[in-house]
């Protein structure tokens, strides 16, 4: 007869799936990454923008790291170098919820981030724009969110002070950065399927500005495991019914592609200022 995990044994698991990831990481990529950022839908080619890269694992030399099922995502881990002494870590691509392989696996990666020694994660993300000010090919920075997924990767009595999820702090300077960028709430569904018109009036009279697939499930983990987070998303179309308009996955991709040089000089102004300190 199997054994059913408890949620202490659950937690424990992942707690150590991670601690052995981050020893991959180690391995593969060298030590001293304080920052570590995950590339979403469409944002995987700005990587080459953030800087050098120095050295690569793939995700099947990680431990419990799986490669990614959706196109536009990458299945590798990169250390980009910052300057001559300073790298950080660039996970091309994630696991999502509907891919089907539970919450814990979605968390994985920042989770395994954080225990190789990460203090910030910076999540981005293609989203549909809810918010009808918004545009395709703009850049919102997520303020908070909205978890209608119905999962967690926190098992047990995790309480967690969720007021600051989005770093107030870390907001507060990318806008520095470029006071041009608006904020929104972000609204994660459960996916495959886009949203249909109705749920997306369902989410604007909720409050989100801004819909998708990814993001809050490991947001949260981020949170938990002791990182400051912050996250990007990239408007890659207006969502269902906000103009009629019909959805698909390549839109996300040609987005993202006519975007790259400049989320990719973004993120490397945001990950050059984060490095330098307060």
């Amino acid at each position: 007869m199997s054994h059913e995990l408890n949620p202490r044994e659950l937690r424990h698991a992942a707690e150590e799936l991670a601690q052995q990831a981050a020893t991959a990481l180690t391995e593969h990529l060298g030590c001293g990454h304080d920052i570590a950022v995950v590339l979403g839908s469409g944002w995987a080619a700005s990587v080459e923008a953030i800087g050098p890269i120095t050295a690569s694992a793939s995700v099947s030399d990680i431990p419990g790291m799986r490669a990614p099922g959706v196109q536009g995502h990458g299945a590798q881990v990169h250390s980009v170098a910052i300057d001559e002494q300073r790298n950080v870590l660039v996970f091309l691509g994630r696991t999502h919820i509907y891919e089907g392989f539970g919450p814990q696996a979605v968390a994985h990666n920042v989770r395994a981030a954080v225990a190789h020694g990460c203090r910030t994660i910076i999540l981005t993300n293609g989203a549909g724009a809810i918010n009808p000010d918004f545009s395709s090919g703009q850049v919102v920075l997520v303020s908070d969110h909205i978890n209608l997924t119905g999962q967690t990767a926190l098992v047990g009595p995790e309480f967690i002070d969720l007021t600051d999820l989005y770093s107030a702090r870390l907001r507060a300077m990318v806008r520095d950065i470029d006071a041009s960028l608006a904020e929104g709430v972000y609204a994660q569904f459960h996916g495959p399927a886009y949203e249909t018109p109705a749920e997306i009036r369902m989410a604007r009279s909720f409050g989100a500005d801004l819909v998708g697939m990814s993001t809050a499930v490991e947001a949260v983990a981020a949170k938990a495991a002791g990182a400051d987070v912050l996250c990007l998303s990239l408007v890659t179309n207006m969502a269902a019914g906000v103009t009629g308009a019909p959805i698909n996955h390549a839109e996300v991709l040609a987005a993202g592609a006519a975007a790259t040089n400049r989320l990719g000089s973004l993120l490397s102004k945001i990950i050059t200022r984060l490095s330098d300190g307060p």
